[in-house]
């Protein structure tokens, strides 16, 4: 038995080959939340100890739930469930707004942990990563042992806690963490996969998606053991090549390896269902300005900008189209860039009534403290730049709603508080 009680083989790892831990922080968003508000504002109401959840504007179309407290998951609270459902369900649900600076902070702080005790670390979203332990001798020697060790020091200096997966390779440490949460320790060697794996539905089985789920319970096949008992020329015929990866995974098959660098982000880009049809092209704007915000913070961010922008727009009987444009010079200036969505907005808006807008950008590149200067233009980049910096700096210190620009200051028009959705 592991020190918390789950039923764990400890023992030492040396003869499996790699050894690979999965971590991956409980509810993260709520958590970080409960921790944040316990320990830096004095509450002394615990967020994960009620029925709560971290969500969007319950009066919006998309506003959902981002994560939830387990007395909210008792009530039938579920993640990604409209925050108006969850209320019906839970009508004494605390539903607290995101601060997604926040949550990069603590998952900072989190990874910080991680890369103290294993020489590779791979990011695998921001509340999850692996950590390769092979040449650890103290994990080695005591897997189970070290991983405990691991989830306490989380939860003793951070304040929140994780579940810890402990295999041979990334896919059966993955499953390993969503065992019986919260805040436990799981293994599932190889010859743990007929008992703790097989039983399982095929739902379960990392990579299946609900079009694969359907597919193979078509087929007959409902547990995750019928899958890898089932011939893999039978599933490859059934799936092509996604077949045998689900083949592989079932019978715990997998050499991908950490990397820990992750590669460079392709495109940054966000969009809105909006919670009324927009006629008015000024406050489409707005909202494209609000838009335009968060993705230049992340753009800044991660000190890129993008030579590329595009303008997605859905009407309200669901016909999408979206219009887009090479920038002349590569930017990540909140204006300049919300001044090249209106246009291609003014270009492709066909006067419908607009349920979503979405603004993408791609073709990114470092941040240059340069750019090519045009006599037809005498817009002073450099201070507009000082300025997003500058809000950002406050943004991060005091939280997303510290700064908000005077146009987006709310009005009875209904677009103040307005949710995004990545």
């Amino acid at each position: 038995m592991g020190r918390d009680g789950t039923d764990n083989r400890s023992g030492s790892a040396g003869a499996r080959g790699r050894l690979i831990f999965h971590c991956d922080v409980n509810s993260a968003f709520l958590s970080w939340e409960a921790t944040y508000r316990l320990h830096h504002l004095g509450e002394t109401v615990d967020l994960r100890e009620i029925p709560a959840i971290v969500g969007g504007n319950q009066a919006s179309r998309h506003g959902i739930v981002l994560a939830s407290s387990i007395p909210a998951k008792r009530c039938g609270v579920k993640t990604a469930m409209p925050v108006v459902e969850a209320k019906r369900l839970c009508p004494d649900l605390t539903v607290v707004p995101p601060n997604y600076h926040l949550y990069v902070e603590c998952s900072n702080a989190f990874l910080e942990i991680l890369h103290d005790v294993s020489p590779l670390v791979e990011q695998y979203s921001i509340d999850e990563a692996y950590c390769d332990m092979t040449g650890v001798a103290a994990a080695t020697a005591d897997p189970v042992g070290f991983a405990n060790e691991l989830r306490e020091r989380v939860y003793r200096e951070l304040g929140f806690t994780i579940n810890v997966g402990v295999s041979v390779n990334k896919l059966l440490a993955k499953m390993a963490s969503d065992f019986k949460k919260p805040n436990l320790v799981h293994t599932l060697w190889p010859e743990e996969i007929p008992t703790k794996m097989w039983p399982l539905p095929v739902r379960d089985l990392f990579f299946i998606g609900g079009a694969t789920e359907r597919r193979l319970l078509n087929m007959g096949i409902h547990t995750i053991g019928e899958v890898a008992n089932t011939p893999e020329a039978i599933l490859r015929g059934a799936m092509k090549q996604h077949g045998t990866t689900v083949w592989n995974y079932a019978n715990g098959i997998d050499n991908d390896p950490l990397i820990d660098t992750p590669p460079p982000n392709k495109g940054y880009g966000n969009s809105t269902t909006i919670n009324h049809d927009v006629t008015d092209p000024a406050e489409a704007k707005q909202v494209l300005l609000r838009l335009c915000d968060t993705v230049t913070t992340r753009l800044r961010a991660d000190h890129v900008q993008a030579g590329v922008v595009a303008v997605g727009i859905r009407t309200s009987d669901l016909r999408y189209y979206s219009h887009q444009t090479v920038l002349d010079t590569p930017t990540n200036i909140t204006t300049e860039l919300h001044t090249h969505a209106c246009k291609l907005f003014d270009a492709s808006w066909d006067g419908s009534p607009i349920r979503s807008l979405g603004v993408h950008t791609s073709r990114v590149s470092d941040d240059s403290p340069t750019r090519q200067l045009s006599m037809f233009d005498s817009t002073d980049y450099e201070k507009l730049g000082k300025m997003d910096r500058a809000v950002d700096a406050i943004r991060k210190r005091y939280g997303d709603s510290a700064v908000t620009r005077a146009s987006l200051v709310p009005r009875p028009a209904n677009i103040s508080d307005l949710p995004l959705d990545d």
